[in-house]
């Protein structure tokens, strides 16, 4: 019994809320003429001719429209639980339409509204029940030849929007049960009829013909002084709305004096149900301020290596003005009327890189922007852009390898033979990095510095070191590097490496001996004596003399007798 009793309170509870609510409401019983006219309630399409029409209380704002009628929008005050009665007879303005006309059907929706080129009461044409029967009685929508955009709208909710192209002699069919569905076919009737009243109904048939927008705009002058005036003049037939840009909302025909102080365009609009209408006028204002600004030439180089800036072109900054009190150029700032200025290439980030790091490209554009103007507000802007191209690139790496020799080689015979291959990569490799590093010091140069093993006489082996260091020399030379860059001394057997310090470089050496080399160390001596040595000036940097053990020819190098010419020939 106690839950019986709880569910009792609860529906009751329920029924005083729902009355509660029921009770704020109030009605609007509305009668209309003629009795085709559509009813709009804040704005919402709600249905055509007398109706009672429940509303919640307070002020409401109700259109009654009708295509060839003037409308009618008022407020209401809708009172909780009462009735307020509205009766509203609308005015004619009557008239024809002339042709040609295109005609527009529907199917579906038949308490819909129709609207054409707006979403407002002012583009009301009709509901769907007026357009929708085409046999015996017909209903016909006549709009002008062209692409309307037609809203289909009932009480709130969008029914269908879109285009729909419209052609004389030709009647569209919008199937709204199929989302708008079009189909074009041939509507004879339409190419014999007359000049057609705004708005006609009988008991089952009803046409609206819609007129045409027309209009006209214009400005009285398109060229005025700062300070000066132009009236803008427009006029328009058949229009909902109307505005320009820059004013707003005007008048559907009318004029108004514009002072513009930069040169406008003004841009109008008119919309009716018909279509829309179209203007532009530009009215141009003589500020009296010109300018101009360029870079000479527009792109620049820049190139740094390490510390030091190789390349920095400059480019000249020229302007010129005419009639302007006030000249800035962002980012140099205020400068005189006309005048110019060299402005160098420097990328935004010109720090050294790093050594062993990449080289990093400078692609940049700088833009300067100049701004003239004048007490009259008149004012110019201009820009120029210079393009900053280049790199900021390391201190080039000089990879410094001692060259060695096979023993007694080159020979007086055969001063070209026995640099071999692997010691002429090693050549090529230095070369290639010297000839870059002159890029960042023009005064660097080479010293070679050849030697000989202890074994033979001491002015054999000092004509020995000196073939190898020319044969050096002369390879850097075909590699590309200027003679003058090339310092040479041979020392033949007199500044031999002792052999302590031949095994302390085997010891660090990445590229091991074999067993049978470590066992030798007499001839890996001899190996490491028949060497040229090679430093980069000024900076005082040695060649590394580790003996190259894993080049594929170095048994031919290390071999303790004199090899076979023709074998050394070959390895070249």
């Amino acid at each position: 019994m106690r839950r019986l009793g709880n569910c009792m309170t609860l529906a009751i509870a329920i029924a005083l809320c729902a009355g509660a609510s029921f009770a704020q409401d109030g009605k609007l019983k509305i009668k209309v003429t003629p009795p085709q006219a559509y009813v709009f309630v804040d704005g919402q399409a709600i249905r055509e001719g007398h109706q009672t029409i429940p509303l919640s209380a307070g002020k409401h704002v109700v259109a009654i429209v009708n295509y060839g009628y003037k409308i009618s929008t008022q407020d209401v005050n809708i009172e909780s639980g009462k009735t307020t009665d509205l009766n509203v007879t609308l005015e004619a303005y009557g008239g024809t339409v002339n042709g040609p006309f295109g005609d527009i059907e529907f199917k579906g929706h038949p308490r819909a509204a129709v609207l054409s080129e707006g979403t407002t009461p002012a583009y009301f044409v009709g509901h769907v029940d007026e357009f929708d029967w085409d046999w015996i009685w017909h209903q016909d929508l006549l709009l002008p030849v062209g692409t309307h955009h037609i809203t289909v709208t009932h009480k709130g909710n969008t029914i269908w929007s879109g285009d729909v192209t419209v052609a004389a002699g030709k009647k569209v069919v919008v199937d709204l049960n199929h989302n708008g569905a079009q189909k074009t076919v041939n509507w004879e009737r339409g190419n014999k009829l007359p000049a057609q009243p705004r708005f006609k109904a009988g008991i089952a048939s009803a046409t609206v013909a819609v007129a045409p927008v027309t209009g006209s705009f214009s400005a009285s002058s398109t060229n005025i002084n700062c300070g000066e005036s132009s009236t803008l003049t427009w006029n328009t037939t058949e229009t909902s709305e109307a505005n320009i840009n820059g004013l707003g909302s005007v008048a559907p025909s009318g004029s108004q004096t514009v002072s513009p102080h930069a040169t406008t365009t003004y841009d109008f609009n008119s919309a009716g149900p018909g279509g829309t209408v179209k203007g532009s006028a530009t009215v141009n204002v003589n500020t009296a301020v010109q300018a101009s600004l360029s870079t000479n030439p527009s792109e620049v180089h820049y190139r740094k290596i390490g510390e030091k800036v190789i390349t920095q072109d400059s480019s000249t900054l020229q302007w010129s003005t005419s009639n302007a009190s006030d000249v800035s150029i962002d980012p140099i700032g205020k400068v005189n009327p006309s005048g110019n200025q060299t402005v160098k290439a420097e990328p935004a980030d010109t720090s050294q890189v790093p050594d062993g790091q990449p080289i990093v490209t400078v692609d940049e554009t700088k833009t300067f922007t100049l701004k003239a103007t004048n007490v009259c507000g008149g004012s110019s802007t201009q820009t120029a852009a210079l393009h900053v191209v280049g790199t900021r690139e390391p201190i080039p790496a000089v990879v410094l390898q001692s060259v060695f020799y096979p023993t007694d080689y080159p020979d007086k015979r055969h001063p070209q033979t026995g640099l071999v291959r692997s010691q002429q990569l090693t050549l090529a490799t230095l070369a290639g990095g010297f000839q870059k590093y002159l890029e960042y010091d023009p005064d660097a140069k080479l010293s070679v510095e050849a030697f000989a093993d202890i074994r033979g006489p001491v002015k054999f082996n000092q004509d020995l070191s000196e073939r190898r260091v020319e044969r050096i020399k002369q390879y850097l030379v075909d590699q590309g590097i200027a003679a003058d860059k090339i310092q040479t001394a041979a020392y033949g057997k007199e500044r031999p490496l002792p052999k302590k310090e031949v095994g302390e470089l085997e010891k660090s050496n990445p590229n091991q001996p074999t067993k049978v080399r470590l066992r030798n160390k007499e001839g890996d001596w001899y190996a490491y004596n028949r060497r040229a040595d090679i430093v980069l000036l000024p900076s005082g940097k040695k060649s590394s003399q580790y003996f190259p053990h894993n080049a594929d020819d170095s048994g031919l190098i290390w071999q303790i007798p004199k090899p076979p010419l023709k074998k050394v020939e070959a390895d070249q």
